[in-house]
């Protein structure tokens, strides 16, 4: 069997459906638009990110919003299961920043080093506001001082993916956030 099938024929268990995860974000979009100003900049966190940030960034517009968008592309996880400890940037925000409310996107907080750089990152260019939304929250694995303002659900400690979340380069299509079941 080679790599790639020995990764994608595991099982995997339904955490959070899709139809939770909507749910989720409209409650989110509800309070970001309660909580920042509508013309504000989405930065969003590449790669696992990107499909919580077009649903949310669609949510924001229904909730009466005006948002931009802009990408960063992090790296503390390389190809396993635990961050690295180091966070590389491999592709930077092209927006101006320095003036801006900012919500600072990612769709997990685990150690919370990857969110507490980059939010030191735009604090250092500048943002007058920065605002932390992520879709999972695992509170028991911080190794930093850092909490989201916004948070989808509360995540228990298991590796998850699905929704935007890898394994490898793998799962991110999945339309819920599932785990892999132990062999």
């Amino acid at each position: 069997m080679s790599e790639a099938a020995a990764i994608t024929d595991r099982r995997i268990e339904i955490l959070f459906s899709a139809a939770e995860i909507e749910a989720q974000v409209h409650r989110l979009a509800t309070e970001i638009a309660a909580a920042m100003a509508e013309d504000v900049l989405l930065a969003a966190i590449l790669k696992g990110s990107f499909v919580f940030a077009a649903d949310l960034i669609r949510a924001l517009h229904h909730a009466g919003m005006r948002p931009q968008i802009d990408f960063m592309t992090l790296a503390s996880y390389r190809a396993g299961t635990t961050s690295a400890g180091a966070v590389d940037i491999t592709r930077d925000l092209a927006d101006r920043i320095a003036g801006r409310s900012v919500l600072l996107i990612d769709d997990i907080l685990e150690s919370g080093r990857t969110l507490a750089f980059a939010r030191d990152r735009l604090f250092s260019r500048g943002a007058a506001q920065i605002e932390l939304c992520v879709l999972l929250d695992k509170r028991g694995k911080r190794k930093t001082d850092i909490e989201a303002d916004f948070v989808g659900f509360d995540c228990p400690d298991r590796f998850v993916v699905g929704y935007g979340l890898d394994y490898a380069h793998y799962f991110r299509e999945l339309p819920f956030i599932g785990y892999l079941e132990s062999d």
